[in-house]
């Protein structure tokens, strides 16, 4: 074996004992994932046998540099997923859309809403406001609390996974230098087929197969009266405004001239921070002012939403550095020349990076901004992948093999009355299907893009 290849071997070495580290660190230790990452990337450092100095630099820049812009984006994403949940627009949302299109269409109805909710909320938020209609829902219909909850679950976990401003997939989008608007606009075209057929379709089908048990009405909320939630139509525009300035920037490149004062204006509204900016304000409005809010309740409800994502910017910060170590130590380098020699799908590469991370660690934000960090450094040795591809190759894997050491898992179980075995049946099965529909889909999509 020649001096090089030696070499190549270790630096594999070395990335696959930071992995384990992690892993470790966070499942057996219980160490926080920010404090995990930095570690696992300290090891990179000392392994590939960078100065000491370097090492504390790769931290203050892979943090910094990542939170940079994020942590503003996150900050009025939360405010914004806080006014719905106050408003009742949630509520509101799925009380409307079941009305007009029947309980019997229930299922599919809470794939839409959880695809729509979910934008500016997290996964377990988006869960908890909107199970009662589940369960209310399901008891008037009389089918199985799968057949419903199944699909909204699948639904918020493709929007956390694949659909920026969520905190996981805005950030991969940034690491990886991927337009914004661009995977907004794929990952809803890719997002909705996966969520319907590993929401509704497979709910149909493993429904029969699983069993649930009674949950205790008393520890449903009731149903908010029709007069104090928002209208439909305002809640569903507050929801995707930011959606439709960053992506309306995206679609007036192709057409305004570059430098003339239009263009220029237009990316300064799409950048997302000013786009959630001017939704911040608009749903402080529409949800809150014109309902009666006044501006001291509305403050209190914005710090209580930051309170909440503490813990994931420090995460986002931790995956920043981990990635610093990885570009830093030349690692990275070193990874893109072996697959390059191995000849492997890129695409193919990312989403598994992704799903094993995911299985492994059983967070979805630490695995896509882990695989990130990883796949990263490839993209220079594949100039016709699109970065947009690669951020949802990583979603698309991260969305897969939810199991026993990710709290969404027991959330949905508890929820649904499920036994172990018949969480892994549906909720699981679930979404391992989905990822690999979502994979299919950005294979798909890669060939026109």
């Amino acid at each position: 074996m020649n001096t090089k290849m030696q070499s190549g071997a270790m630096m594999m070495l070395v990335l696959f004992l930071s992995i384990v580290i992690l892993i470790f660190l966070i499942l057996k230790l219980k160490v926080h994932p920010f404090i995990s990452l930095v570690l696992a990337g300290i090891f990179i450092g000392l392994a590939t046998g960078m100065p000491l100095t370097d090492i504390v630099t790769s931290i203050e820049s892979g943090v910094g540099g990542t939170l940079g812009s994020l942590a503003v984006v996150i900050g009025f994403g939360t405010i914004l997923g806080k006014m719905l949940e106050i408003s009742g627009g949630a509520e509101r949302l799925a009380r409307t859309m079941l009305n007009a299109m029947g309980e019997k269409r229930a299922p599919w109805v809470m794939t839409l809403i959880g695809l729509i909710a979910g934008i500016p909320v997290f996964f377990e938020v988006g869960f908890v406001l909107l199970f009662p209609i589940i369960f209310i829902v399901a008891r008037q219909a009389k089918v199985s609390l799968i057949r419903i909850g199944i699909p909204l679950a699948i639904s918020l976990m493709v929007v956390h996974a694949m659909v920026p401003p969520h905190p996981a997939a805005f950030a991969v989008t940034e690491m990886l230098g991927a337009d914004v608007g661009k995977v907004i606009l794929y990952a809803l075209l890719i997002g909705t087929p996966t969520a319907i057929i590993a929401g509704p379709i497979f709910a149909k089908f493993i429904s029969g197969k699983c069993r649930t048990e009674a949950f205790n009405e008393l520890e449903v909320k009731a149903p908010t009266p029709d007069e104090k939630l928002p209208g439909f139509g305002i809640t569903l525009f507050t929801i995707l405004l930011p959606l439709f300035i960053m992506v309306g920037k995206t679609a007036s490149d192709l057409y305004l001239t570059e430098g003339s004062f239009s263009y220029n204006l237009v990316r300064f509204l799409g950048n997302p921070i000013i786009a959630l900016l001017i939704s911040v304000f608009v749903a402080y409005y529409t949800l809150g002012l014109s309902r009666g809010l006044k501006m001291k309740e509305l403050l209190s409800h914005s710090e209580e939403g930051f309170k909440s994502i503490a813990s994931i910017l420090l995460i986002i910060g931790g995956g920043g550095a981990y990635n610093a170590f990885l570009v830093d130590s030349g690692l990275g380098t070193e990874l893109s020349n072996i697959m390059q020699s191995l000849n492997m799908n890129p695409i193919i590469l990312a989403w598994l990076v992704a799903a094993i991370l995911h299985l492994a660690i059983g967070s979805v934000t630490v695995a896509m901004l882990s695989a990130a960090g990883i796949i990263g450094p490839l993209l220079a040795a594949y100039p016709t992948l699109s970065p947009e591809i690669a951020v949802l190759a990583i979603g698309a894997g991260a969305i897969g093999w939810c199991h026993v050491n990710d709290s969404a898992f027991w959330l949905v179980k508890e929820y649904l009355g499920l036994s172990l075995p018949d969480a892994f049946k549906s909720f699981t099965a679930a979404t391992v299907l989905a990822s690999i529909v979502a994979l299919g889909g950005v294979l798909l999509l890669a060939q026109f893009i």
